[in-house]
């Protein structure tokens, strides 16, 4: 009897210690950061897709948020959706190639925000068919929409 009393105390601990520590370890905001990981990565990836597939002009139109900021070489600083699709719409775009893929992602606890930054290449070809390329180190700054969505802020 004493032996039922012991193993059914110690079941009862067992379970009562188990509910505490996963109840105790377990924080909501985690799962809300780690989803917007999730998100802002997928979002990455599509980004790179539509600028293959649609050209990088449409691409980086849309993605933006409304006030995105790009810099690009020469400290050139391009604000607004609009004004990156201007900038992207310059012929020697439509002769360009644009790969990247993210080697970090973070997220903020709630969610709202979040980066990438990795490695990316641009090849440029020429009237003649010369291709020259440029690699680098990319960081975009990502900010939930409304809508759920992920747009970029700054890249």
């Amino acid at each position: 009897m004493r032996k039922i009393v012991f193993i059914g105390t110690l079941c009862f601990i067992v379970q009562i210690s188990f509910f505490c520590g996963t109840h105790k370890d377990h924080d909501p905001s985690k799962d809300q950061q780690n989803d917007a990981i999730t998100q802002i990565r997928n979002t990455e990836m599509a980004f790179e897709q539509m600028a293959a597939e649609e050209g990088i002009a449409e691409a980086f139109w849309f993605f933006a948020d409304s006030g995105a900021v790009i810099k690009r070489q020469n400290d050139t600083i391009i604000r607004g959706k609009e004004n990156i699709r201007q900038y992207y719409s310059d012929p020697v775009y439509s002769r360009a190639l644009v790969t990247w893929s993210p080697d970090f992602t973070e997220a903020s606890e709630n969610g709202d925000m979040g980066y990438t930054y990795g490695k990316y290449l641009w090849q440029f070809k020429d009237s003649s068919g010369k291709v020259t390329e440029y690699k680098g180190v990319f960081h975009t700054v990502w900010k939930r929409q409304k809508d759920g969505s992920w747009k970029y802020v700054w890249d």
